[in-house]
């Protein structure tokens, strides 16, 4: 179960379209454990903005800003400016939680024989994986900024993360998934 999402996007005056009967605010949000989609009710007279991280847990007391989570959604039932807010609140996630996502660079095993988990990464290469694997043998990497230190091959290490995420999510027919619970 998600305790935390980022809000990716916010109706105050519901969904457009439809019928004259009343309308209730709703918004989307990603959760940051497994990645889920959510279509949130919120609290009458909550202050929501895009890119809140919000409580949904167990504890009602808890929940100050979200009343219910309405149901889980995939990506293709979310509105444009979900979809498109999808890769900030990922990066955010990523960024708020280094140390998980550094521990999967340390981590990451082969696949088979001809194929590493690294290699799932968007834009990592066999020279970029062999170079990283060669690093982490010498000791793992303590974050981020260590890994683009010590393997100058790759760059933004979180962004290929992110990515990645991305890609899990709005991609239905992935053979293999790292991040993101199905």
């Amino acid at each position: 179960m998600e305790e935390y999402v980022r809000i990716i996007d916010y109706l105050p005056q519901g969904m457009p379209g439809g019928g004259f009967s009343k309308k209730e605010p709703v918004c989307y949000g990603i959760g940051e454990e497994e990645f889920k989609l959510f279509e949130l009710t919120p609290k009458a007279g909550s202050k929501i903005t895009m890119g809140d991280r919000v409580y949904v847990g167990e504890s009602r007391n808890l929940r100050t800003q979200i009343d219910h989570i309405k149901k889980r959604v995939g990506f293709n039932d979310l509105t444009s400016t979900a979809q498109s807010e999808m890769e900030y609140a990922v990066a955010d996630i990523v960024a708020a939680h280094p140390q998980r996502f550094v521990r999967f660079y340390n981590e990451a095993g082969p696949i088979s024989m001809r194929k590493h988990l690294l290699e799932e990464l968007p834009g990592l290469g066999k020279k970029s994986m062999e170079a990283i694997i060669k690093e982490r043998e010498k000791g793992k990497f303590k974050d981020f900024q260590d890994l683009t230190a010590r393997v100058p091959l790759v760059k933004n290490p979180d962004k290929l993360i992110a990515s990645r995420i991305v890609q899990e999510i709005s991609d239905s027919d992935m053979k293999r998934y790292i991040f993101v619970s199905k």
